[in-house]
């Protein structure tokens, strides 16, 4: 997704008919969601309630503050770690390209770490309500608490993110001090987006072969990146920054991917529950009007859920998938990692395996259908995923957009998701 200067205007609820990517900003605090005004239930908020009981004592380093105690108690792997050298965050006078903000990230949080920076930064997924920002302060504290930081939605709801409160990867084209050259454009990335298009303004370590990305550079006046030999297929960071100013000496390309297609993905189940919630609070309101039973199903609300529904089907299934033209390997222990938290079927086989080669995963289904998020989607929602899911997979849906699975990748795909998830073992054994 491109970005252009005064491009999020607020679209009419009729956009959806033509689905998602006509985004309009959903209402926050509509009735049926109550964003600021419902309680939450997220990884930050289930961590300070560990923290008023006395269960967890956050340790603090001079160096890093709670950031080390942060990503133990959060369960965040240091391997995640990825570095934004661009002025992108709200304590951006502290980010440069030596001294990049540092994201650590697990499929439902995210942490970040400004160097000399006043506080840590968090987004957490609520289950429910969607992602919710929060910034832990820095000094030493005998009890630490995370604060709620509504105004993050000036930036973080957006077209960008499906109108909902989200995530974003940029990519921007950075001067030498960090700063988009907002002439030059810039990117909203996912697992679609050409690597051409992808990393401006983000340390970039690993290979990716013969293609280019926009990482490692900075422009001069002229908007131009500097020169592709000093900054592609890199195995190290330490000509661009003192590496051991951080937690881990990496930003690992493989990562960067990850979070990536997650950050969307994550967009996409909001913004669909909280869709398919206010077609049915809207759908009650009506059955009530012409004194119809309670629950009954419109056809336009049925409609309208199935609209926004196809698009989230065919991000999960990565239809669209930039192909790899060559092999893309990692350097931080990330990919090994990542792998081993998966789920595995009889066969040994999961989602979160990667394939690296041609493609992002080697089964093209995402693993975020397994997160807290996919599963507390309204059930409207989740029986028409898993409807189109057995058409896809069973070989009823052949449609182009679904091209790109093989035979041996539907059945892979489906076999995998009998074995590993209860719920949608009856649909897909159609």
């Amino acid at each position: 997704m491109r970005l252009h200067r005064g491009l999020w205007a607020l679209l009419p609820l009729a956009a959806l008919a033509s689905g998602l990517s006509s985004s309009w900003m959903v209402p926050v605090d509509h009735d049926a969601i109550k964003y600021t005004k419902s309680p939450v239930d997220d990884p930050v908020a289930r961590l300070q309630k560990r923290i008023d009981s006395g269960a967890v004592k956050l340790k603090y380093e001079d160096e890093f503050g709670y950031l080390r105690s942060v990503l133990q108690e959060l369960n965040v792997p240091v391997s995640s770690q990825v570095l934004v050298f661009s002025k992108t965050s709200f304590q951006a006078p502290r980010i440069a390209p030596r001294t990049p903000r540092a994201l650590y990230f697990r499929d439902d949080v995210s942490v970040g770490f400004v160097r000399t920076g006043d506080v840590l930064e968090f987004a957490a997924t609520d289950p429910k309500q969607g992602v919710q920002f929060y910034t832990l302060d820095q000094g030493r504290s005998s009890h630490p608490e995370f604060q709620r930081r509504e105004v993050c939605l000036q930036c973080h709801q957006a077209s960008a993110t499906m109108g909902v409160p989200g995530l974003m990867v940029r990519s921007v084209t950075p001067d030498r001090n960090g700063m988009p050259m907002m002439a030059e454009g810039g990117y909203i990335t996912d697992h679609r987006s050409p690597l051409k298009e992808r990393w401006g303004g983000w340390y970039v370590e690993g290979n990716t072969g013969s293609q280019k990305h926009m990482g490692n550079a900075t422009a001069g006046a002229d908007g131009v990146l500097a020169s592709e030999e000093e900054t592609q297929n890199i195995s190290t960071l330490r000509h661009f920054i003192d590496t051991g100013a951080y937690v881990s000496p990496h930003s690992d390309i493989v990562a960067l991917m990850t979070l990536e297609h997650q950050t969307q993905m994550e967009n996409l189940m909001i913004r669909v529950g909280w869709e398919a919630r206010i077609a049915l609070f809207e759908n009650e309101g009506i059955n009530r009007s012409l004194n119809e039973p309670p629950g009954a199903i419109r056809e336009a609300t049925q409609h309208r859920v199935n609209t926004a529904v196809e698009d989230l089907v065919e991000y999960m299934l990565f239809s669209g998938e930039t192909k790899l033209t060559d092999p893309v390997t990692g350097v931080s222990g990330f990919t090994e990692e990542f792998q081993k938290a998966g789920i595995r079927d009889p066969k040994g086989r999961s989602l979160r395996d990667f394939d690296l080669k041609t493609r992002m995963f080697r089964y093209p289904c995402s693993y975020l259908i397994y997160s807290e998020a996919f599963d507390n989607m309204p059930q409207i929602v989740k029986d028409r995923v898993y409807q189109r899911l057995e058409e896809v997979l069973c070989g009823k849906d052949t449609s182009p957009k679904f091209a790109h699975l093989s035979a041996a990748d539907r059945q892979a795909i489906r076999e995998i998701l009998i074995a590993t998830k209860p719920d949608l073992r009856n649909s897909l054994r159609g």
